[in-house]
C-alpha cells in the first residue's frame, strides 16, 4: 500500500466515522430535550461528511490517470475494494463509539446553549477541561444495550433495507464512476460526472424516507411517546443498515462500474 492510497482510506474512514457518530447528536437531543440543537450538531457533521466526500475524487480521479499512462490498472479494483473496506471499518467502529459520541454531543449542546458560539466550543476541546470532559465520556456499550437489540427496533425493515441501499450507493457513486473511467477511458470524464447522478438519487432516498421517520421518531421520544430505549436501539439499527450499505457497496462496486461505462456511451 503506497502513500495517495493510504491518505485515501484515511479520508474515507474520516468521512465515515463522522457519519456514523452523527446519528447519536439525536440521541443527545433527546436526553437533553434541545431537539433543534441537536438536528442543527447533526446537519453540520452530515454536510461535513458528505461535503468531504467530494474530496476523494481528486486523489481517486490522479491514480486512474497515473495508472492509465504507467500501467498498472489491473490493481485498481483491489485499491478500491480497500477504499472501501476502509468505510466498513469506520462504520463499525463508529457504532461501538455512540455511546461515547451522544455524552459528548450532550455536553456540546449544553456548553453551546450557554455561550452561544461554535468557534469557542470547538476551541474548549483542545483545552484541558475538554479533553479531560472527553475522557470521561468514553463508554463502551453496555451488555443491556446489546441484548436489548433483540428487541422491537422502532422502524420496518423497509426503512432500513432503503437505509443499506442509500448508504451503499453513496459509498460506492464516486469510487465506481472513476472506476469506469478506466474502464472506458475514451469517455472517462463523462463517467466520472454520472457519480453526481447516482449520489443525487441516493441523497434524495435519505432524505425522503429515511431522515422523515428518524425526525418522527425524535419528537415522539423528547415528548416521552416513545421510549429513549427504543430510540436508541433504532439509532443503532439505523447505523448496522448503515455498515450493512458498505458491505454491499463493495458488491456494487464492479457492477456499477460496467453500468456506468456503458451509459458513458450514451450520455
Amino acid at each position: 500500500m503506497d502513500r495517495q492510497l493510504i491518505i485515501i482510506c484515511l479520508l474515507t474512514f474520516g468521512i465515515n466515522l463522522i457519519g456514523t457518530l452523527a446519528y447519536a447528536a439525536r440521541i443527545a437531543g433527546v436526553r437533553t430535550r434541545r431537539i433543534a440543537m441537536s438536528f442543527a450538531l447533526f446537519n453540520i457533521l452530515v454536510l461535513v461528511s458528505r461535503t468531504s466526500n467530494s474530496f476523494l475524487g481528486p486523489f481517486l480521479a490522479k491514480r486512474i490517470e497515473t495508472r492509465i499512462v504507467g500501467g498498472g490498472g489491473d490493481a485498481l479494483y483491489t485499491d478500491f475494494q480497500m477504499v472501501l473496506g476502509s468505510a466498513t471499518l469506520a462504520v463499525a467502529l463508529g457504532i461501538v463509539l455512540v455511546p461515547t459520541a451522544q455524552r459528548l454531543f450532550a455536553k456540546a449542546i449544553g456548553y453551546f446553549q450557554e455561550h452561544r458560539s461554535t468557534a469557542k466550543m470547538i476551541l474548549k476541546t483542545a483545552t484541558p477541561t475538554g479533553l479531560k470532559a472527553v475522557r470521561d465520556a468514553m463508554h463502551p456499550p453496555s451488555l443491556a444495550h446489546l441484548r436489548g437489540l433483540r428487541k422491537p427496533h422502532g422502524v420496518g425493515w423497509g426503512v432500513l433495507l432503503a437505509n443499506c441501499l442509500a448508504q451503499a450507493l453513496i459509498t460506492v457513486g464516486v469510487v465506481a464512476s472513476l472506476y469506469a473511467g478506466y474502464l472506458n477511458p475514451e469517455f472517462r470524464v463523462t463517467a466520472s460526472q454520472l457519480s453526481a447522478v447516482i449520489n443525487g438519487f441516493a441523497t434524495i432516498l435519505l432524505f425522503a424516507l429515511i431522515d422523515p421517520q428518524l425526525s418522527v421518531m425524535t419528537d415522539d421520544a423528547a415528548e416521552g411517546r416513545v421510549s429513549e430505549a427504543l430510540f436508541r436501539r433504532t439509532i443503532v439499527w439505523i447505523s448496522f443498515s448503515r455498515l450493512a450499505g458498505t458491505m454491499l457497496a463493495q458488491v456494487l462496486l464492479l457492477p456499477s462500474a460496467q453500468v456506468v461505462a456503458w451509459i458513458a456511451n450514451y450520455v
